[in-house]
């Protein structure tokens, strides 16, 4: 080829060089909601693009799942122990709607509470709420010295873990299956269910330091708005309206329901 026949050869490809557009003018904000039983409603944001076309952005926020601290939650430093996963079920307006999809425990908390000569037990089991979710719940307890011991080690033999686990499971399945999720949830970060386990257990060996370290939903009933709004009812209200006592006359017995 002769030089300086084909002059575009150098040169780029023309209209490449297009203006580097910034991303976020294309996404926008929604606030994230927990249900009413934690204290902060408001807990964070999450960014997703705009709508564009057949792309709706409330579709593609549902089933999004968010972690965040219990503590956040509940305005209570005494409780970031515990990582709780919100699942986005509902979207209206901004305002995404979550729903409990599972809770954890940090990795600092479960190593502070391992130490020699001690035995760890651990045990797990799916159980099935009144309201048809699928949770299987995970329990750690550990072995502890009895009153006035002087040995140095606590181990507890495979029949006696046997048997604390067996205790173990009586007891999450008591849990999980004797009301709905909400109210598993409620007893989950409000009360210590780790205490009944452990006074269950001490027939069999003394353990200590027994949590439910995990909760996982594995299967979930078909998505109904009305029933995710319940989760959103303040429970303050719906307790209070009980309705009004209705007066009964007084009846003497043998009179025909006359005085």
């Amino acid at each position: 080829m002769a030089v300086g026949k084909n002059k575009r050869l150098t040169k780029g490809k023309k209209g490449s060089r297009k203006k580097a557009q910034d991303p976020f003018l294309k996404k926008e904000w929604y606030k994230l909601q927990a249900p009413s039983m934690f204290q902060n409603k408001d807990f964070g944001k999450t960014i997703i693009t705009k709508t564009a076309g057949t792309k709706i952005a409330s579709e593609y926020l549902k089933g999004r799942v968010v972690e965040v601290s219990l503590a956040d939650l509940q305005s209570n430093e005494e409780l970031s122990y515990r990582k709780i996963k919100l699942c986005i079920e509902d979207v209206q307006g901004y305002n995404c709607l979550t729903n409990f999809h599972g809770m954890d425990m940090t990795r600092d908390k479960v190593c502070s509470l391992i130490q020699k000569r001690q035995t760890i037990i651990e045990a797990n089991v799916d159980c099935r709420t009144t309201d048809g979710y699928i949770v299987r719940l995970f329990c750690i307890a550990f072995t502890k010295k009895a009153k006035n011991q002087q040995k140095v080690t606590c181990y507890a033999n495979s029949a006696q873990c046997r048997a604390i686990r067996a205790k173990m499971v009586e007891k999450m399945s008591e849990l999980g299956g004797k009301g709905d999720l909400r109210s598993l949830v409620k007893t989950l970060i409000t009360a210590d269910p780790g205490k009944d386990i452990e006074t269950a257990a001490e027939t069999v060996f003394p353990v200590q330091n027994c949590f439910i370290r995990k909760v996982k939903v594995l299967k979930k009933p078909k998505f109904d708005v009305t029933a995710l709004m319940e989760w959103y009812a303040d429970e303050n209200t719906a307790s209070a309206d009980t309705g009004k006592k209705v007066a009964t006359e007084e009846t003497v017995a043998g009179a025909g329901g006359r005085y």
